[in-house]
């Protein structure tokens, strides 16, 4: 019976990190996924390198990944780490300053060699120099305690039983904190199944670092914390790519038509791909592509065929995409376009976040080339999004542009799983029949003749007979459809595609948060900065102060009553993740004096310093 005692919190931080190859995003994962089952709130942000094999033991390849978790709701991944896992010198000496004061600091000793040491720049060990007195150190040899656990595995070298040493942090993290062991268990299970020994090896050395926290005089303690209360229902832990994935296919299951995806892989919207090509029993078909502009070919084809075309990228992608997203306008039929933002310009920071594709995708083709945007807020918001996205594509013809990020693509929370009879009826109805006459009183079918109320043409499937049409990116003539170089023809036709965009229905009112109902600042957010925001403004709201939040999620058209609320406030302060951008848009459409707050640091906003500039403003309000 352990004589050590349990210490109950209402939330903690822990970071793992090491190098990228040391599986600290797998030892993340599997730990939220465990946490997740325990029934609380969490929020995750993996943070790891471009390369695929960076540099062993420097700071330019230390990968890490972050777990907020608490009894209540969870809105950011955390400022700074409670828990540091440090598995060599370059994962300390690259997050230290990430690390408040009385923090816990767990050290893989074994690494901290000379060699090592002298990688990163230390001319002697802070393990001994001195410098981490202010934090809780624990020194654990986690390599040679795993070698040494796995001594009786005579078929595998020492190299491969070194690589459990993540299974051993896991299991010593899972006792510190008190989460179950049983899904990692079934996890390795089910993927070293076919090798005996491997999984057997990874069993036992998770079970050592549970062992080890139980035992050792090091630590005194462990943490429980309770479960967060949520509404009823089923959950599970999500990161936003699989998020937006099912909902592309929920949306196309709603509108009774197949999913066909078009893509080129690449950081960090390959996993959509990857989650799509799994749901192939759900009449999704993934088509990976040779190139960027392949892809969407294929995407807008299956469109033109009668399914939902899709296509994902990034930036960089989306550059490439342009000439065929103008073509999708020109046509007007349907298709998403998910850009999962990442830092630019150019290959940029691949696995870094960023907000700085709105202008792009608002602008980035050319003539007069109207496209919806949507943004996610979060990673469970992002199955929403995408059935959104559907909705608006199907229903009036266009291609939508759905801007994720990296933050929100790789990052994790739990997602309430809803009901598909609770889900919209996405059905169109295709064109079966002529729908006019021509000069001699002939049924004739008119590919522009639009509907009153969306200004959408009709959708005819290729080889329906009677409906034979012209496609192409040269303009065509108002309801007809033919050729046309004529001016007001041109004039016309670029206007009722404006028209169409700007009159999307369904769109609802931005809702104000303000408690107090006096508040003089409002802070408005798109995207991922939801969270940071919401953090923030709660923070400044429990100091006493009033002060108003709101959030887009439709970029173009934007809210109705926007400029209305806009105006409603003495300042209004939008924070992204670029130099921006949306403030640009809110200046040149509503003439009001939005003061932005910017970062592009590749990482989402702190809390802290979102909260320390709201203070600010309204210092300056007064």
């Amino acid at each position: 019976m352990s004589s050590k005692t349990v210490q109950k919190l209402d939330r903690v931080v822990i970071r793992f990190a090491g190098d990228s190859g040391d599986g600290m995003q797998l030892t993340g994962d599997r730990f939220t996924s465990e946490t997740a089952a325990m029934g609380n709130d969490l929020s995750t942000l993996p943070n790891f390198p471009a390369e695929i094999r960076a540099p062993q033991g420097t700071l330019p390849g230390v990968s890490s990944f972050q777990l907020h978790f608490a009894d209540h709701d969870v809105l950011t991944p955390g400022d700074a780490p409670d828990v540091l896992v440090a598995m060599n010198p370059a994962a300390l000496k690259a997050n230290l300053a990430d690390v408040p004061r009385g923090a816990t600091i767990i050290v893989n000793t074994d690494e901290f060699s000379k060699r090592n040491l002298a990688k990163v720049g230390y001319a002697e060990s802070p393990l001994d120099d001195g410098s981490l007195d202010s934090f809780h150190v624990h020194p654990v040899p986690l390599t040679s305690i795993t070698v040494d656990a796995l001594a009786s595995f005579e078929g595998l070298t020492r190299k491969e039983k070194e690589r459990a040493k993540n299974m051993f942090a896991l299991g010593l993290l899972s006792w510190m904190y008190t989460r179950p062991t049983t899904g990692t268990e079934a996890f390795l299970t089910k993927k070293f199944g076919a090798h005996p020994e491997i999984l057997e090896a990874n069993l036992a050395a998770l079970r050592a670092g549970w062992n080890y926290g139980e035992t050792t005089e090091d630590l005194a303690s462990s943490y429980e914390i309770a479960p967060a209360v949520m509404p009823p229902g089923t959950y599970r832990n999500i990161t936003g790519n699989t998020a937006l994935a099912h909902g592309l296919v929920a949306a196309a299951h709603q509108a009774k038509l197949p999913l066909v995806l078009g893509s080129y892989p690449i950081t960090p919207a390959s996993d959509i791909l990857h989650t799509l090509s799994a749901l192939k029993r759900h009449d999704v078909t993934t088509m990976q592509a040779e190139d960027e502009i392949a892809g969407i070919g294929i995407a807008l084809g299956a469109s033109f065929g009668g399914a939902i075309g899709v296509t994902t990228t990034s930036g960089p992608g989306v550059a490439l995409k342009s000439e065929m997203i103008g073509l999708a306008v020109s046509l007007e039929l349907p298709l998403v376009i998910v850009d999962v933002q990442r830092g630019g310009p150019s290959t940029g920071l691949p696995t870094k976040t960023e907000q700085s594709d709105l202008l792009q995708a608002m602008f980035g083709r050319n003539g007069e080339s109207p496209v919806p945007i949507i943004a996610p807020s979060t990673p469970a918001d992002c199955f929403d999004a995408a059935f959104e996205a559907v909705r608006i594509a199907t229903a009036y013809r266009t291609p939508v542009f759905l801007l994720s990020d990296g933050y929100l693509a790789n990052g994790s929370e739990p997602w309430a799983v809803p009901e598909v009879a609770d889900l919209p009826d996405l059905r169109v109805e295709f064109a079966s029949a002529p729908n006019g006459v021509d000069d001699k009183g002939e049924p004739v079918f008119h590919p522009f003749l639009r509907d009153p109320e969306t200004l959408a043409r009709p959708w005819a499937i290729p080889g329906t007979a009677g409906l034979e049409h012209r496609i192409g990116g040269i303009e065509k003539a108002d309801v007809t459809g033919n050729i046309s170089y004529d001016p007001d023809n041109h004039d016309r036709m670029t206007r009722l595609r404006a028209a169409k965009v700007a009159g999307i229905a369904g769109i609802p009112d931005l809702v104000v948060e303000d408690p107090s109902g006096s508040a003089s600042l409002l802070v408005l957010g798109w995207g991922s900065t939801q969270g940071p925001i919401a953090a923030a403004v709660r923070a400044v709201r429990n100091a006493g102060h009033s002060v108003a939040s709101a959030h887009l999620r439709h970029l173009n058209p934007f809210p109705a009553n926007l400029g209305e609320v806009l105006r409603s406030y003495d300042r209004v302060v939008v924070p992204e993740m670029n130099l921006g951008q949306l403030s640009m848009l809110l200046r040149a459409e509503f003439l009001v004096d939005v003061r932005p707050h910017t970062s592009v640091r590749g990482l989402p906003f702190s809390t802290v310093d979102l909260a320390d500039v709201i203070l600010t403003h309204l210092e300056e309000v007064k």
